[in-house]
Protein backbone atom coordinates (compact mmCIF):
# COMPACT_ATOMS: atom_id res chain seq x y z
CA UNK A 1 0.00 0.00 0.00
CA UNK A 2 1.68 2.98 -0.87
CA UNK A 3 1.75 5.81 1.70
CA UNK A 4 -0.99 8.15 0.71
CA UNK A 5 -3.67 5.52 1.29
CA UNK A 6 -5.07 5.00 4.43
CA UNK A 7 -7.97 3.00 6.25
CA UNK A 8 -10.66 3.78 8.86
CA UNK A 9 -12.76 1.52 10.84
CA UNK A 10 -16.17 1.91 11.96
CA UNK A 11 -19.41 0.71 13.69
CA UNK A 12 -22.49 1.49 11.78
CA UNK A 13 -25.91 0.86 13.44
CA UNK A 14 -27.64 -1.88 11.20
CA UNK A 15 -31.05 -3.97 11.10
CA UNK A 16 -32.39 -5.14 14.33
CA UNK A 17 -29.83 -2.75 16.34
CA UNK A 18 -26.83 -5.35 15.43
CA UNK A 19 -24.15 -3.16 14.54
CA UNK A 20 -22.23 -3.84 11.23
CA UNK A 21 -18.15 -3.91 11.13
CA UNK A 22 -16.88 -1.31 8.17
CA UNK A 23 -13.96 0.24 6.46
CA UNK A 24 -13.38 3.22 4.43
CA UNK A 25 -10.31 3.24 2.41
CA UNK A 26 -8.89 6.64 0.89
CA UNK A 27 -5.79 8.37 -0.83
CA UNK A 28 -5.20 11.23 2.03
CA UNK A 29 -4.63 13.43 -0.72
CA UNK A 30 -7.72 13.32 -1.66
CA UNK A 31 -10.61 13.29 0.73
CA UNK A 32 -13.20 14.33 -1.45
CA UNK A 33 -12.84 11.85 -3.97
CA UNK A 34 -16.27 10.07 -5.08
CA UNK A 35 -17.71 7.00 -2.82
CA UNK A 36 -18.04 3.76 -3.74
CA UNK A 37 -19.92 1.18 -1.29
CA UNK A 38 -19.10 -2.39 -1.28
CA UNK A 39 -21.54 -5.36 -1.15
CA UNK A 40 -20.59 -8.64 -0.17
CA UNK A 41 -22.03 -12.07 -1.16
CA UNK A 42 -23.58 -14.88 0.46
CA UNK A 43 -21.42 -16.63 3.22
CA UNK A 44 -19.33 -13.23 2.26
CA UNK A 45 -17.61 -10.71 4.43
CA UNK A 46 -15.94 -7.66 4.16
CA UNK A 47 -12.35 -8.64 4.62
CA UNK A 48 -12.74 -11.93 2.49
CA UNK A 49 -10.12 -12.75 0.24
CA UNK A 50 -8.83 -9.97 -2.27
CA UNK A 51 -11.59 -7.55 -0.77
CA UNK A 52 -8.61 -5.31 0.54
CA UNK A 53 -6.43 -4.92 -2.31
CA UNK A 54 -9.64 -4.20 -4.29
CA UNK A 55 -10.00 -1.42 -1.69
CA UNK A 56 -6.85 -0.02 -2.04
CA UNK A 57 -6.87 -0.62 -6.19
CA UNK A 58 -9.78 2.09 -6.01
CA UNK A 59 -8.52 4.32 -3.44
CA UNK A 60 -5.21 4.84 -5.82
CA UNK A 61 -7.77 5.46 -8.61
CA UNK A 62 -9.43 8.32 -7.72
CA UNK A 63 -12.15 6.69 -5.07
CA UNK A 64 -13.03 6.25 -1.50
CA UNK A 65 -13.91 3.39 -0.90
CA UNK A 66 -16.24 1.72 2.11
CA UNK A 67 -17.06 -2.02 2.64
CA UNK A 68 -18.59 -3.22 5.32
CA UNK A 69 -20.34 -6.57 6.93
CA UNK A 70 -23.90 -7.02 6.45
CA UNK A 71 -25.41 -7.37 10.52
CA UNK A 72 -26.39 -10.87 10.23
CA UNK A 73 -23.62 -12.63 8.24
CA UNK A 74 -22.04 -14.35 11.09
CA UNK A 75 -19.63 -12.64 11.90
CA UNK A 76 -19.04 -9.99 14.49
CA UNK A 77 -17.55 -6.56 15.00
CA UNK A 78 -14.94 -8.36 17.82
CA UNK A 79 -14.69 -11.49 15.19
CA UNK A 80 -15.14 -9.92 11.40
CA UNK A 81 -13.63 -13.27 9.90
CA UNK A 82 -14.88 -16.20 11.04
CA UNK A 83 -18.77 -17.32 11.50
CA UNK A 84 -19.14 -17.21 14.86
CA UNK A 85 -22.93 -15.97 15.09
CA UNK A 86 -24.77 -18.67 13.18
CA UNK A 87 -27.71 -17.79 15.38
CA UNK A 88 -27.83 -14.37 13.20
CA UNK A 89 -27.04 -15.93 10.28
CA UNK A 90 -29.92 -17.99 10.40
CA UNK A 91 -32.19 -15.24 11.05
CA UNK A 92 -30.73 -13.25 7.43
CA UNK A 93 -33.28 -11.96 5.20
CA UNK A 94 -33.06 -10.08 1.84
CA UNK A 95 -35.24 -7.18 3.80
CA UNK A 96 -32.72 -7.10 6.40
CA UNK A 97 -29.75 -6.60 4.25
CA UNK A 98 -31.49 -4.10 1.79
CA UNK A 99 -32.08 -2.21 5.41
CA UNK A 100 -28.71 -2.68 6.19
CA UNK A 101 -27.37 -1.08 2.73
CA UNK A 102 -29.57 1.52 3.39
CA UNK A 103 -28.50 2.18 6.87
CA UNK A 104 -24.87 2.30 5.06
CA UNK A 105 -25.79 4.74 2.52
CA UNK A 106 -27.14 6.95 5.61
CA UNK A 107 -24.25 6.81 7.09
CA UNK A 108 -22.16 7.70 4.22
CA UNK A 109 -24.56 11.29 4.19
CA UNK A 110 -24.53 11.70 7.24
CA UNK A 111 -20.67 13.05 7.55
CA UNK A 112 -20.38 10.70 11.00
CA UNK A 113 -16.99 8.70 10.19
CA UNK A 114 -15.91 11.03 6.75
CA UNK A 115 -16.94 14.23 4.56
CA UNK A 116 -20.98 13.60 3.90
CA UNK A 117 -21.53 12.66 0.10
CA UNK A 118 -24.78 13.36 -1.74
CA UNK A 119 -24.66 10.15 -4.00
CA UNK A 120 -22.97 7.24 -3.81
CA UNK A 121 -21.90 4.05 -6.72
CA UNK A 122 -22.54 0.32 -5.36
CA UNK A 123 -20.31 -2.52 -6.36
CA UNK A 124 -22.33 -5.46 -4.97
CA UNK A 125 -21.30 -8.67 -5.46
CA UNK A 126 -23.67 -12.11 -5.85
CA UNK A 127 -26.41 -11.80 -3.96
CA UNK A 128 -25.01 -8.20 -2.81
CA UNK A 129 -25.36 -7.94 -6.52
CA UNK A 130 -29.12 -8.49 -6.33
CA UNK A 131 -29.27 -6.27 -3.45
CA UNK A 132 -27.80 -3.17 -5.03
CA UNK A 133 -29.86 -3.39 -7.92
CA UNK A 134 -33.19 -3.37 -5.73
CA UNK A 135 -31.84 -0.74 -3.58
CA UNK A 136 -30.69 1.41 -6.94
CA UNK A 137 -34.20 1.38 -8.12
CA UNK A 138 -35.47 2.45 -4.80
CA UNK A 139 -32.94 4.68 -4.22
CA UNK A 140 -31.83 8.16 -5.78
CA UNK A 141 -28.72 8.60 -4.14
CA UNK A 142 -26.99 6.16 -5.69
CA UNK A 143 -25.56 7.20 -9.16
CA UNK A 144 -23.79 4.53 -10.59
CA UNK A 145 -24.55 0.49 -10.32
CA UNK A 146 -21.98 -2.03 -11.08
CA UNK A 147 -22.96 -5.81 -10.55
CA UNK A 148 -19.96 -8.44 -10.32
CA UNK A 149 -20.95 -12.24 -10.56
CA UNK A 150 -25.09 -10.94 -9.60
CA UNK A 151 -27.45 -13.48 -9.26
CA UNK A 152 -30.74 -12.74 -11.36
CA UNK A 153 -33.30 -14.27 -8.96
CA UNK A 154 -32.91 -15.40 -4.95
CA UNK A 155 -34.16 -18.32 -5.76
CA UNK A 156 -31.44 -19.46 -7.32
CA UNK A 157 -28.95 -19.45 -4.04
CA UNK A 158 -30.92 -22.87 -3.41
CA UNK A 159 -32.04 -25.59 -5.31
CA UNK A 160 -35.89 -24.93 -5.83
CA UNK A 161 -36.14 -29.01 -4.88
CA UNK A 162 -34.73 -27.98 -1.43
CA UNK A 163 -37.53 -25.56 -0.14
CA UNK A 164 -40.32 -28.44 0.75
CA UNK A 165 -37.78 -29.89 3.37
CA UNK A 166 -37.01 -26.65 4.60
CA UNK A 167 -40.22 -25.51 4.98
CA UNK A 168 -41.00 -28.62 6.75
CA UNK A 169 -37.77 -28.84 9.21
CA UNK A 170 -38.22 -24.97 9.46
CA UNK A 171 -34.27 -24.58 8.54
CA UNK A 172 -32.11 -25.84 5.90
CA UNK A 173 -28.29 -25.95 6.39
CA UNK A 174 -26.01 -24.61 3.96
CA UNK A 175 -22.34 -25.83 3.72
CA UNK A 176 -19.06 -23.29 3.85
CA UNK A 177 -16.53 -25.71 1.84
CA UNK A 178 -13.96 -23.77 3.47
CA UNK A 179 -14.44 -23.61 7.41
CA UNK A 180 -16.20 -27.32 7.09
CA UNK A 181 -19.51 -25.49 8.54
CA UNK A 182 -23.48 -26.35 8.57
CA UNK A 183 -24.33 -22.75 8.35
CA UNK A 184 -28.05 -22.46 9.15
CA UNK A 185 -30.88 -20.71 7.66
CA UNK A 186 -34.25 -20.68 8.67
CA UNK A 187 -37.86 -20.38 6.73
CA UNK A 188 -37.86 -16.90 7.44
CA UNK A 189 -35.52 -15.75 4.62
CA UNK A 190 -38.51 -17.69 2.58
CA UNK A 191 -41.49 -16.41 4.16
CA UNK A 192 -39.10 -12.63 3.28
CA UNK A 193 -39.40 -13.68 -0.61
CA UNK A 194 -42.92 -14.82 -0.24
CA UNK A 195 -44.46 -11.59 1.77
CA UNK A 196 -42.45 -9.13 -0.37
CA UNK A 197 -42.22 -10.72 -3.68
CA UNK A 198 -41.83 -7.52 -5.90
CA UNK A 199 -39.96 -6.16 -3.49
CA UNK A 200 -37.31 -8.64 -3.63
CA UNK A 201 -38.04 -9.62 -7.33
CA UNK A 202 -34.40 -8.18 -8.92
CA UNK A 203 -35.61 -8.50 -13.24
CA UNK A 204 -38.50 -6.26 -11.94
CA UNK A 205 -35.97 -3.78 -10.44
CA UNK A 206 -33.24 -4.40 -13.32
CA UNK A 207 -36.02 -3.17 -15.91
CA UNK A 208 -36.40 -0.03 -13.26
CA UNK A 209 -32.71 1.14 -12.76
CA UNK A 210 -31.73 4.86 -14.30
CA UNK A 211 -28.84 5.10 -13.32
CA UNK A 212 -25.93 3.82 -15.48
CA UNK A 213 -25.27 0.16 -14.82
CA UNK A 214 -22.33 -2.45 -15.37
CA UNK A 215 -23.14 -6.10 -15.39
CA UNK A 216 -19.84 -8.08 -15.15
CA UNK A 217 -19.59 -11.81 -14.93
CA UNK A 218 -16.96 -14.73 -15.49
CA UNK A 219 -17.88 -17.06 -18.21
CA UNK A 220 -16.49 -20.05 -16.36
CA UNK A 221 -18.67 -19.48 -12.63
CA UNK A 222 -19.75 -22.90 -11.34
CA UNK A 223 -21.50 -20.84 -8.39
CA UNK A 224 -24.04 -18.31 -11.29
CA UNK A 225 -24.15 -19.21 -14.05
CA UNK A 226 -23.34 -16.26 -16.62
CA UNK A 227 -26.91 -16.63 -17.64
CA UNK A 228 -27.97 -14.58 -15.24
CA UNK A 229 -25.99 -11.69 -16.23
CA UNK A 230 -27.92 -12.33 -19.54
CA UNK A 231 -31.09 -11.85 -18.02
CA UNK A 232 -30.46 -8.43 -16.37
CA UNK A 233 -28.81 -7.45 -19.27
CA UNK A 234 -31.80 -8.09 -21.47
CA UNK A 235 -34.09 -6.47 -18.74
CA UNK A 236 -32.21 -3.41 -18.67
CA UNK A 237 -31.07 -2.70 -22.49
CA UNK A 238 -29.21 0.02 -21.41
CA UNK A 239 -26.79 -1.63 -19.12
CA UNK A 240 -23.13 -2.56 -20.29
CA UNK A 241 -22.39 -6.26 -19.78
CA UNK A 242 -19.03 -6.86 -19.39
CA UNK A 243 -17.41 -10.93 -20.13
CA UNK A 244 -14.30 -11.72 -18.13
CA UNK A 245 -12.93 -15.03 -19.96
CA UNK A 246 -11.56 -17.93 -17.90
CA UNK A 247 -12.68 -15.65 -14.78
CA UNK A 248 -14.82 -17.81 -11.75
CA UNK A 249 -17.34 -16.25 -9.39
CA UNK A 250 -14.75 -14.74 -7.86
CA UNK A 251 -12.84 -13.27 -10.67
CA UNK A 252 -10.12 -16.14 -9.45
CA UNK A 253 -9.80 -15.13 -6.24
CA UNK A 254 -9.80 -17.09 -3.34
CA UNK A 255 -9.77 -17.06 0.85
CA UNK A 256 -7.36 -16.27 2.45
CA UNK A 257 -5.49 -14.31 -0.43
CA UNK A 258 -1.79 -13.96 0.52
CA UNK A 259 -0.23 -12.69 -3.08
CA UNK A 260 0.71 -8.99 -3.11
CA UNK A 261 -1.62 -8.25 -6.17
CA UNK A 262 -4.60 -9.16 -7.56
CA UNK A 263 -5.57 -11.98 -9.78
CA UNK A 264 -4.92 -11.31 -13.44
CA UNK A 265 -8.88 -11.63 -13.78
CA UNK A 266 -10.08 -9.24 -11.35
CA UNK A 267 -7.48 -6.84 -11.79
CA UNK A 268 -8.94 -6.53 -15.40
CA UNK A 269 -12.47 -6.14 -13.48
CA UNK A 270 -11.11 -3.46 -11.57
CA UNK A 271 -10.07 -1.52 -14.31
CA UNK A 272 -12.89 -1.71 -16.23
CA UNK A 273 -15.23 -0.73 -13.32
CA UNK A 274 -12.97 2.22 -12.40
CA UNK A 275 -13.32 3.10 -16.22
CA UNK A 276 -17.00 2.79 -16.56
CA UNK A 277 -16.86 5.10 -13.14
CA UNK A 278 -14.84 7.31 -14.24
CA UNK A 279 -16.67 7.80 -17.62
Amino acid sequence: MNEYIQKQTFLIPGANGRNMLADFTFDSRNKQAPLVIFAHGFKGFKDWGTHNLVAQYFAENGFNFLKFNFSHNGTTPEYPLDFVDLEAFSNNTFSIELEDLKLVIDFAGSGAGFSPVKTVSLIGHSMGGGISIIKAAEDKRVEKLITWASVADFHNLWPKAAEAQWRLSGVQFFPNSRTNQQMPVKTTLLDDLDQNQKRLNILLSAAEIKQPWLIVHGDQDPTVNISHALELNRKQPKSDLVVAPGANHTFNSGHPYLEADLPASLAQVCEISVGFLKG
